[in-house]
Parts: structure tokens; sequence; C-alpha cells
């Protein structure tokens, strides 16, 4: 029936399509769960302890034994996207309140929601695109941003900002499956082998159960409205720093950082598994998570139709990337 290369024709489908099957279960069955109980209950609902073998496996496949080209490229969009969200969140926080907005367009909008959005990238998305529009290094640039996976990032950029307080038992129990993984697959190359495949292997489960969470008839609130200017703005947002570092840093033509300004799909769970770690964010978890979904399916259908159009204007020839610079005004 071809169903896995259907799914793949949708950016992101191993994750979006499984979170919007969870979702129909959360909206048209809410009782499934407690009604199956078992095995059943413990897939629907157990999203932490799957999310925790994935943040592992993420760590295990994560290694530094890379050419200097493919760790300049991919460390600059790495920094870039995070210090990026740093100043983001910085200056969200004077003017979004910690428990969210609560009244107007932006009723919904949190920190949370903001700072899970912008500071993860979708790697699989990127690299897709630069195997179609870069070169082999900028590809292979998906190396490092693998690092953004999980809550870590996040709950960093969140405490940098003073924006959380995170106990330090709470900090190191979030992100000890990650540096176990880590630690395991650089010891031992036969263990990395072993367990990389489960970054992959488990995105569905993690995403089913994330799907049930969330009631779609949220959809048909404002924070439809709100998600889609939501993902223009991460796109502006973490794209214009993106591309000024790809050509500055890179040596690149812009492209890359474009291809690199989307939203992860696997960001979609970090609102609950922040707040199941830090309760003081569990009031905004469920929005945030419905924003971060649309800002991940927005983001997924937008970022390569302008990744395109940029390498089309810019990403060709050699006076490319001197264009560009001179476009963006860095060059006289």
């Amino acid at each position: 029936m071809n169903i896995k290369d259907r799914v793949d024709r949708i950016p992101g489908g191993m994750m979006i399509v499984p979170l919007f099957i969870g979702a129909l279960c959360r909206t048209l069955a809410p009782g499934a769960p407690t009604y199956f109980s078992g095995f059943t209950q413990g897939l629907m609902t157990g999203i932490i302890p799957i999310l925790a073998v994935w943040f592992f496996c993420i760590g295990a496949s994560v290694h530094l034994s890379t050419t200097t080209t493919v760790l300049r490229k991919s460390g600059s969009l790495l920094l870039t996207k995070l210090l990026t969200a740093w100043v983001i969140v910085a200056i969200a926080s004077r003017y979004i309140p910690p428990d969210g907005v609560q009244t107007g367009f932006f009723a919904g909008m949190s920190l949370l929601a903001l700072v899970c959005a912008v500071d993860m990238t979708n790697g699989g998305l990127y690299a897709s695109l630069m195997q179609s529009f870069g070169s082999s290094e900028e590809s292979g640039a998906f190396v490092l941003l693998s690092i953004e996976s999980g809550p870590l990032m996040s709950m960093l950029i969140l405490g940098a900002t003073g924006v959380a307080h995170f106990k330090v038992a709470v900090f190191v129990g979030a992100i000890l499956p990650f540096v176990a993984g880590f630690a395991l697959g650089n010891l031992d190359p036969k263990l990395r082998d072993f367990f990389s495949p489960g970054c992959k292997i488990l995105i569905p489960f993690f995403a089913f159960a994330l799907g049930n969470t969330i009631d779609l008839h949220t959809l048909m609130s404002p924070l439809a409205a709100l998600g889609i200017v939501f993902a223009l703005f991460v796109i502006v947002a973490t794209g214009v720093p993106l591309i000024i570092a790809d050509i500055l840093v890179g040596g690149g033509t812009g492209t890359a950082g474009i291809a690199a300004s989307s939203t992860a799909g696997a960001a979609v769970a970090n609102p609950l598994a922040i707040a199941a770690v830090a309760p003081e964010f569990m009031p905004v978890a469920k929005d945030a998570t419905t924003l971060v979904a649309i800002c991940v399916i927005m983001t997924s259908i937008i970022v390569p139709i302008i990744t395109g159009l940029w390498h089309k204007r810019f990403g060709q020839g050699s006076n490319a990337a001197k264009g560009v610079q001179h476009s963006l005004g860095l060059l006289p």
C-alpha cells in the first residue's frame, strides 16, 4: 500500500501524521485510554517514558568526529539559532506574563511556547532541503543540529533569561538520558550504531501519545490564526540571523540559513516535557503544545518554498554570496 512513502511526502510526516491520529483519538474518544487501559493506555498516555528513551537514543547518535567544514557550518547555525532564541525570549519576557497572555488576539501565547518554537530546527527537513539545494557539507550540518533535540536547550534558555529557575536535581534528571546516551555512543561506536535507529523508530510513538493530549476543537479557536502568525514570526526572526551567519561564518549563500529556520516536529513534545519537571509551566503547556504544533506544520510548508526561491535567486553562481551580502547591506 506504500503507506510509508505517502507519509514521507509530508514534511515531518512521521511526526505529524501520528500526532494528528492521536489528536483525532483525543477529540472523538477522549475516554479511550481509560476504557482500554493496560498496554493501550500506556501507548496513548506514556509520552514521558517514551521521550526519555528517545532522548537517550538522540544522545547516542551525536558525535563530533566529522570534517572541519561540517563543524563550521553546523556550529554556526546551531549557535546562531540558540543565541537568537535566547535574545527573543529575553525581550519577550518583558512583555509576556509568566502565566501567558490571557486576552486579545495573542491569548494563549506564552514564553514556554515561544522558546520551544524558536530553539529547535527541523533537522530532517533541513537535511532534505540541503540535498536538493546545497552541498554535502551543508547537508552534513545536521550533525550538530541534533543537539537541539529535547528540552535541554529550552530549559537552558529559560534559566539563562531568568524566566524559570530549575533545581539542580531537576535539571540533571532532564538531561541525564541524553548525556548517558551521548557517553555510551562515543565510548563505543557499536553502541552508537545499536541505539541510533531508535531516534527515528520512536518518533511516531511519542507523536501519537502527544497527539492524545491535543483536542482538535482547539484549532477552531483563535489559536489557529495566532499559530499561523507565530510561524511566520519564527521564520523571519530566526531566518534572518541564520542567513547572515551562513554567509559570514559558514561561507554559504544563505540557503542553509533559510532551510534551518523551521521548527522541529519534536519541539511539540517540549512544553509537556518541561512542564513535567517544572510544574509552574503546566497551566500554559496545553496551549503551548497546540501553538508549537501549528508552527511545525506551517514552517514545514513555508520553509521549503522560500528555500527554493532563495536558492534560485542567490544560491547559484560564483557571485551569489556577494549578491546576498549587498542585498542585506553587509557590503557597500
